[in-house]
C-alpha cells in the first residue's frame, strides 16, 4: 500500500521508510513558530524551571501579531517580554509588528514542501498550502519542542476533498471552505489530515490555497495539505526560499484515504456562516437582508492582498452605507505597502473603509474593532464563536471579502454578484 503525502512527510521526520495511521512516532521538527500571545510569555517560565536552552535557535520563528500595537499597559508588557526574550536568546527570525504569523511565515520564505512544522496557534495548518505538514500545539508541547527539537504524534489518516470546476465570479476559496464546514461539520475532519485535490485547486493562487488549509482547523483537522506544484515553487522563490524537489512530495497512486468528498465548484455560490459556528453555513440568500452595524475585513484568513483586491472590486466607486463601519486590517505590512502602491487602499478608503493596524486585532477580540452588546458584524475571519469578537450578545456572520464588502455597501448581508457586473 502506498503512502499519502502526510504519511510521507511524517515518515521522513520520524526517520522511517513508512508510517501507518494510528502509529505513535517521534518526529524531528524542522521549524517552530510562536507568537506573542502563546509564545515567550508561556514558554519562558517552563524553560527557566527546567534550566533548559533552545535546541536550535535558527529553527525558531517568533512573530508579534496578537497584542500589536499595544493598547494598554498589559499588552505593552507582553510585547516587551517577547522582545527581550528574543533578544536574549538570539532569535534572528523575529518579526515584530510585521504581520500575522501565518502570513509572515511564507512571506519571508520559511516554508517549503516536505517540512514538518509546529506552530503555537490553532490556524497553523495554513502552512499546508506549501506542502508542509504543519499543525498547532499548546505552550507545554512547544516548550518540549524548544528543548528537544522533537515531538510525538499519532499518525493521522487523510480525508481527500476533490474539488473540480471553475469558480464563478464573486465566489472564492472562502466560499468553498464555508460550504465544507456546513456540509461536514466542525468535526468532519477531526484529528485527521484534510488534503485538497482537483483541478480547482490547481487553478487557485497561493493565497486562496492558504484560506483552505487555514480553515481546515474549522473542520477539526490536525493539518490541511495541498500537494506542491509550480505555483507553489514560484511563490517560494519569490519569497527568497528554495522549493526543492517537488516530485517527492505527492501521495502515491495507491495510497489509502479515510474518505473522499467531491465538490463541484461550478455549482458553488457565495456562502455565509451564521452565529455562532462556521458550521452554520448556507448560501448567502439564506441570510440576505440581515442588518449589520460592522463589516470587518481582516485576519490571516481574510486580509491577504488578494482578499483586499476582492473587496476593492466591489467597493470601487461606491460608498459604505450610513450607520455601517467597514474596518480593514491588512494581514501584513508588506500587503499594506503593496495595496497602497497598486491603488487598492485608495479604492477602499475612498469608499469609506477605515484602515486598521496590521495584526490579529478584532478577530481574536484584541484591540480596536471589537463589538458592543447586540451588535451584528459580517467578517472575513475564520471563526464566529460567541463572544470571540466582543460582547457575548454580539453576533458575527462569516463570509468572503466579496460578500463582506457588498454587505457594507448595502447595509445588510448581500450577494456580491449583484454588484460585480461590469465592475472589473
Amino acid at each position: 500500500m502506498g503512502l499519502t503525502l502526510a504519511e510521507k512527510i511524517i515518515a521522513r521526520a520520524a526517520r522511517r521508510d513508512s508510517v501507518s495511521p494510528g502509529e505513535i512516532v517521534t518526529c524531528a521538527v524542522d521549524l517552530a513558530m510562536m507568537h506573542d500571545s502563546g509564545g515567550p510569555r508561556r514558554v519562558k517560565p517552563i524553560l527557566e524551571r527546567l534550566n533548559a536552552k533552545v535546541w536550535d535557535i535558527e529553527k525558531v520563528v517568533v512573530v508579534t501579531d496578537h497584542y500589536v500595537p499595544a493598547v494598554d499597559a498589559e499588552s505593552a508588557a507582553i510585547l516587551d517580554l517577547t522582545r527581550k526574550w528574543c533578544a536574549k536568546n538570539g532569535v534572528g527570525n523575529f518579526y515584530d509588528m510585521q504581520g500575522i504569523c501565518h502570513v509572515v511565515l511564507p512571506e519571508r520564505g520559511h516554508l517549503r514542501p516536505g517540512m514538518f512544522v509546529v506552530g503555537g496557534d490553532s490556524h497553523s495548518p495554513t502552512g499546508g498550502a506549501f506542502g508542509c505538514f504543519m499543525f498547532g500545539v499548546g505552550a507545554t508541547d512547544m516548550a518540549g519542542v524548544l528543548v528537544t527539537g522533537e515531538i510525538w504524534i499519532r499518525v493521522p489518516g487523510t480525508i481527500r476533498i476533490d474539488i473540480n470546476g471553475t469558480l464563478a465570479d464573486g465566489v472564492s476559496a472562502k466560499d468553498i471552505i464555508l460550504h465544507l464546514c456546513g456540509r461536514l461539520g466542525m468535526g468532519g475532519g477531526a484529528y485527521q489530515v484534510v488534503q485538497y485535490t482537483g483541478d480547482t485547486i490547481v487553478g487557485l493562487s497561493m493565497t486562496e490555497r492558504m484560506t483552505l488549509t487555514n480553515m481546515a482547523a474549522e473542520l477539526g483537522a490536525q493539518a490541511g495539505l495541498i500537494a506542491p506544484d509550480e505555483t507553489t515553487a514560484a511563490n517560494i522563490r519569490d519569497a527568497g526560499g528554495s522549493p526543492g524537489d517537488l516530485s517527492v512530495w505527492h501521495g502515491d497512486a495507491d495510497a489509502s484515504y479515510r474518505a473522499t468528498h467531491a465538490v463541484d465548484a461550478t455549482q458553488l455560490g457565495p456562502h455565509v456562516a451564521a452565529p455562532h459556528s462556521p458550521a452554520n453555513s448556507a448560501p448567502v440568500a439564506d441570510h440576505a437582508g440581515q442588518a449589520i452595524q460592522q463589516a470587518y475585513i481582516g485576519a490571516c484568513t481574510g486580509a491577504k492582498l488578494e482578499d483586499l483586491h476582492m473587496a476593492a472590486r466591489v467597493l470601487k466607486g461606491r460608498g459604505v452605507a450610513s450607520g455601517v463601519r467597514l474596518l480593514i486590517a491588512p494581514a501584513s505590512t508588506r500587503i499594506t505597502a503593496t495595496a497602497a502602491a497598486d491603488g487598492t487602499l485608495s479604492a477602499l478608503t475612498e469608499a469609506g473603509a477605515i484602515l486598521m493596524p496590521t495584526g490579529c486585532g478584532a478577530c481574536a477580540g484584541f484591540g480596536a474593532g471589537v463589538l458592543a452588546e447586540d451588535e451584528v458584524c459580517i467578517s472575513s475571519t475564520a471563526r464566529n464563536f460567541k463572544g470571540r469578537m466582543g460582547a457575548p450578545s454580539s453576533r458575527v456572520y462569516l463570509a468572503s471579502p466579496y460578500t463582506v464588502a457588498a454587505s457594507a455597501i448595502v447595509g445588510r448581508i448581500a450577494d456580491p454578484r449583484d454588484l460585480l457586473d461590469g465592475n472589473t
